[in-house]
């Protein structure tokens, strides 16, 4: 019996949770048949212990429940045979983003600080989740290896799933993530030396499939090391956003990680001064890291690169970032009407105002 087009129809809003398309274009629907109101379908799934599998079930069973003349619904679920996920890797292959290539319309920006700290994990994770709940397509490279964050900052257990040899990352607050982390038993350390490190940076944009983005946000290790140095060779039209404190101390290691584009070629977009005041109950504010170090960097790493490096936000310490962070849920997304997610937002939207698209890019063109 032939599949039922109403019935392909319905499933083709059902995406997959990791891959984020459509289950009817990753051909993961075998046969969908409808007979005297019962629907039949067969869905293959990537590999056996899918994480994701009751997910899919229940999102295909709502869509062909809502299929006029659809009385009972019965989904299967199957695995792909090998030939099948050679065929979904190939066909996925075939779409990813070049994030390398100058060409390429994602946006990548590396998030640095000199000293740790800072807050700089924090602010990278949400500028990704704000950007994501504004519809964009992100993602999010947990590239301090040796300090990981980003998983406990994202609120995700879950650990990527294999296809073969791609790797699919988690999905969480709209965007998708990888991290060392996540392949690590408990919280174990990591004691890799610079080759390794770099290549670990290789498999995370070689083999995790990120599909099509609008954003790739890279969370990089304090100072001027081993990774921020494989960043710009592996990405090498990535730009760089300096994270530092009011503290003069903060601002002069900051200014070394900022004045690393003078050797790697990269574009600084702009410094962000963090834990900037803590607003009193009655009204005033206390600096507590002191206060000018965010327009100091600005103005010295302007005139070392000769060319604009604004002061884009100043965010206050609030203990709202903090509970955020530790519930896995960024604060822009946990507490959104407070000032420092207010200054995030604000940060978020400099960053967007940059538009993307073809203009003044060469196009191939046959004849």
């Amino acid at each position: 019996m032939s599949n039922s087009p109403e019935l392909l129809a319905a499933l083709a809003i059902v995406h997959d949770p990791e891959l984020r398309r459509p289950i009817t274009e990753l051909g993961m629907v075998e046969s969908a048949v409808l007979s005297q109101g019962t629907a039949t379908v067969k869905i293959l799934l990537t590999i056996a212990g899918c994480p994701m599998r009751s997910t899919i079930q229940d999102e295909a069973t709502a869509a062909l429940q809502a299929v006029a003349g659809v009385q009972q619904v019965n989904v299967d679920l199957g695995v792909m045979d090998p030939q099948q996920r050679a065929d979904l890797r190939e066909s996925l292959a075939s779409r990813r983003t070049p994030f390398s290539d100058p060409s390429s319309l994602t946006r990548v920006i590396a998030v640095a600080s000199g000293k740790g700290g800072v807050g700089k994990s924090s602010i990278t994770a949400n500028l990704a989740c704000q950007l994501a709940s504004q519809g964009l397509k992100v993602g999010l490279i947990d590239a301090d290896v040796h300090g990981f964050s980003i998983p406990s900052l994202m609120g995700i257990s879950q650990n990527p799933t294999r296809v073969d040899d791609m790797i699919l990352p988690p999905v969480a607050h709209g965007l998708k993530v990888i991290s060392i982390g996540m392949f690590l038993d408990s919280n174990q350390p990591v004691i890799w030396r610079g080759p390794m490190l770099h290549r670990a940076l290789e498999q995370f944009l070689s083999d995790v499939y990120f599909g099509d983005l609008d954003y790739l946000f890279l969370d990089l290790p304090p100072g001027t090391g081993d990774m921020a140095i494989s960043v710009s060779q592996l990405l090498p039209n990535s730009e760089l956003l300096v994270v530092t404190t009011p503290q003069s101390t903060a601002t002069e290691v900051a200014e070394r990680a900022g004045t690393i584009a003078l050797q790697t070629d990269q574009k600084v977009i702009g410094v962000v001064e963090n834990m900037s005041f803590l607003q009193l109950p009655d009204g005033t504010r206390m600096e507590v890291f002191g206060s000018g170090g965010g327009a100091k960097l600005s103005d010295s790493l302007s005139q070392q690169l000769d060319y604009p490096v604004q002061l884009l936000t100043q965010i206050p310490l609030e203990e709202s970032v903090r509970v955020g962070s530790d519930e896995g849920r960024p604060v822009v997304l946990s507490s959104p009407q407070s000032p420092a997610a207010f200054a995030l937002r604000e940060l978020a939207g400099k960053l967007d105002q940059r538009p993307r698209g073809l203009a003044g890019r060469s196009l191939p063109m046959a004849f």
